[in-house]
């Protein structure tokens, strides 16, 4: 069935369907759900490298970053499969699997590249444990907003919004997988008080890829060439992986994501918010986000 098809749930459906499908707190997908206990007791190993997002803030943007910091620059060893292959979401179950991502996981040999979307509080307690090195990366909240409804409109995991105007009011009030942005964001902020995170913004990728690379290469206690460098910072730039089937996504069967529709890799350029926010939404937006970041010295850029 064509994503268009979909029959699309009105809002209380999607408020009672997210109740059903919650872990303390926070909405997730129906695999999530059903496999919870073998992701709670993911036993994490001491050179895991671990990637958590909120979902479309550069995930598989900062994935080829690191699987080419992983590889030494190795354009080849990075194109071995598609992104979804090579770096497992270990709280889902993908259809067109045979295996969960999780099962996945544990066949893997050592070191492993692991990413999540999971809020800190529901990450494996394995990983917290030993205080193995996490990647964070947040990308502001608008561009996501907008972002994350392209998504739900291309992918058969998601549902298919009305509008941007319906999938607003869900994103603002958490009522999306993987909860609240604002949470989230938040949460992992505060964890890198005492663990080994390195937190990064995709605004700041963007702008310096180069000086964020080093950072994550400090961060790694790895070090490459000027060359290998320069490389990395061309080879996971936006126009070149947008043109890589092995990162785009494009490799997908159309039931589970149809491109037709919109891209999975579509502007990644901070401030496109700008050509779908009406001034009403943005004014209402800047004020409960001046709410619901009250307290916290997180800041975001929403253009660069």
């Amino acid at each position: 069935m064509a994503k268009n098809e979909k029959n699309a749930p009105t809002m209380d459906k999607i408020s009672t369907l997210l109740d059903i499908l919650d872990i303390d707190g926070v909405p997730v997908l129906v695999s999530t759900k059903e496999m919870w206990d073998k992701i709670y007791n993911f036993p994490a190993r001491p050179d895991d490298l671990i990637l958590a997002t909120y979902p479309k803030s550069g995930t598989t943007w900062m994935q080829e970053i690191l699987d080419m910091i992983q590889n030494d620059g190795d354009v080849e060893k990075c194109k071995r499969d598609s992104s979804l292959e090579r770096c497992p979401l270990l709280e889902l179950k993908f259809p067109h699997k045979e295996k969960t991502d999780l099962e996945i996981a544990l066949e893997m040999s050592s070191p492993r590249l692991i990413k999540t979307h999971l809020p800190s509080h529901l990450v494996p307690p394995s990983i917290w444990k030993e205080n193995y090195k996490i990647i964070y990366v947040a990308r502001n909240a608008k561009d996501c907003l907008v972002s994350y409804y392209h998504f739900h409109r291309m992918t058969s995991l998601l549902y298919d919004p009305q509008n941007l105007e319906e999938f607003y009011e869900e994103f603002m009030s958490g009522k999306v997988a993987y909860g609240s942005w604002f949470d989230h964001v938040k949460g992992w902020w505060a964890a890198k008080d005492t663990h080994q995170i390195l937190y990064l913004f995709y605004e700041d990728i963007k702008k310096d890829p180069k000086r964020e690379i080093e950072k994550i290469l400090k961060f790694l206690e790895k070090d490459v060439s000027e060359e290998v460098l320069n490389k990395i910072i061309y080879h996971t730039s936006f126009d070149v992986m947008k043109q890589n089937p092995m990162a785009n996504y494009t490799t997908l069967p159309t039931s589970l994501m149809d491109h037709s529709i919109s891209p999975f890799m579509r502007k990644g350029m901070p401030g496109d918010w700008k050509n779908y926010f009406t001034v009403a939404q943005n004014e209402e937006f800047d004020k409960d986000y001046q709410k619901k970041m009250a307290g916290s010295t997180l800041t975001f850029r929403t253009e660069i």
